[in-house]
């Protein structure tokens, strides 16, 4: 019978190691080692670790680090199961917030502290609540794969917090008012672009399901445009085309005359046809896809020469010209619901958010209707 450095008897199966105890037994004819600070700890160690082998719950600890891991789940579980832009999101926040951190460690030894330390760190180096919340999504998912697949029994990263949103971090939908989208279409009269700002104006699309456009999408007969996809631009990869965000993106936006005419004068822009050039309706000189960066290139240069003849203006991108439609939507009496299924969100929650984000203004006239209900 083993003893301990004082002489003391050990119980069977424990003994002693410099400070700590090791036990060891046996289980349908394999060997298992756990340790301790104390021989009750070691002792309760090997009722613990029985008691998951009895019942399918034990996990032998693996050597394979979080980089293999991370490269076999996006390989083997989301390339084919995540949008293309979904899986370069991964990626890409894999490579700058998780990488340097995570890419050599065992994921047998990642520890709900070890996570909390890196939220932590990402907060004191100002990264966006969302962004770190992205992370954690990546994160999270990873491990929990791993979880599935029995090489950890717990994911630590649900035993992490996320920072809460602060004041500044609150985010904002912000909306153009009719002035400010006004002079902002003035000044891009001139630009390649405008028929472009003015439809996503006049129809709530998304950028990449504005650029994915082709004149096919034009139902004259049922006076509908499609929203059938979305263009990418991924890094390596070049031009890809999505499906749209979500199942409710894929949708039917009624026709005006306006949107038809900004349509039709789109396809003889550049004076040839569009079919023989290019698949989509707004392209370069070349006859190229566009990208975000360039449609935002250009409306930088816009807001460049507003501000430059004295205008106050603020920074947008081309989400704003989204909201911009949906508070004139809301502005003009639309419903809820209609406003919901033109802008292909999946809940109407999500649409019922844009109502408690109007225009100061507009609460301001919605105000003054009720007051002589009092």
């Amino acid at each position: 019978m083993a003893m301990d450095k004082k002489g003391r008897k050990l119980p069977r199966g424990i003994r002693q190691r410099g400070d700590t105890f090791e036990g060891r037994f046996m289980y349908q004819g394999n060997s298992y080692t756990v340790h301790g600070a104390t021989i009750a700890a070691t002792q309760k160690a090997i009722t613990e670790t029985k008691y998951k082998l009895e019942h399918g719950l034990f996990v032998q600890k693996t050597k394979i680090t979080f980089g293999s891991w991370f490269d076999t789940w996006m390989q083997e579980y989301k390339k084919n199961r995540v949008k293309a832009g979904t899986f370069e999101t991964y990626q890409r926040i894999y490579d700058a917030m998780l990488k340097s951190e995570f890419e050599l460690q065992e994921i047998a030894n990642i520890r709900p502290e070890h996570i909390q330390r890196l939220y932590n760190k990402f907060v004191k180096k100002e990264y966006a609540i969302s962004t770190i919340e992205i992370a954690s999504i990546v994160l999270s998912g990873c491990l929990e794969q791993a979880v599935k697949n029995h090489l950890i029994e717990r994911n630590p990263a649900k035993m992490a917090e996320l920072p809460r949103r602060k004041g500044k971090q609150m985010k904002k939908r912000m909306a153009l008012t009719r002035k400010q989208q006004a002079l902002f279409m003035e000044y891009a009269k001139d630009s390649y672009l405008y028929n472009l700002f003015a439809v996503m104006l006049r129809t709530g699309l998304r950028v990449g399901e504005a650029l994915a456009l082709k004149p096919v999408d034009i139902d004259r007969r049922k006076n509908v445009l499609h929203v059938q996809r979305t263009l990418k631009h991924i890094s390596g990869r070049g031009f890809i085309e999505d499906t749209p965000k979500t199942q409710t993106s894929a949708r039917d936006i009624p026709l005006t005359a306006d949107v038809l005419a900004l349509l039709d004068a789109q396809r003889k822009f550049w004076g040839f046809k569009v079919e023989k050039i290019d698949r989509y309706l707004f392209f370069n000189e070349n006859g190229e896809p566009l990208s975000r960066d360039r449609v935002q290139g250009e409306i930088n240069r816009i807001i460049k020469r507003i501000t430059a003849d004295g205008n106050e203006f603020p920074y947008i991108t081309s989400h704003v010209f989204r909201h911009c439609f949906a508070t004139r939507a809301i502005e003009n009496g639309m419903t809820p619901q209609v406003l919901k299924t033109i802008l292909g969100h999946s809940s109407l929650a999500m649409t019922m958010d844009l109502y408690s984000h109007v225009l100061p203004d507009t609460k301001a006239a919605e105000m003054e209707k009720i007051a002589d209900a009092f």
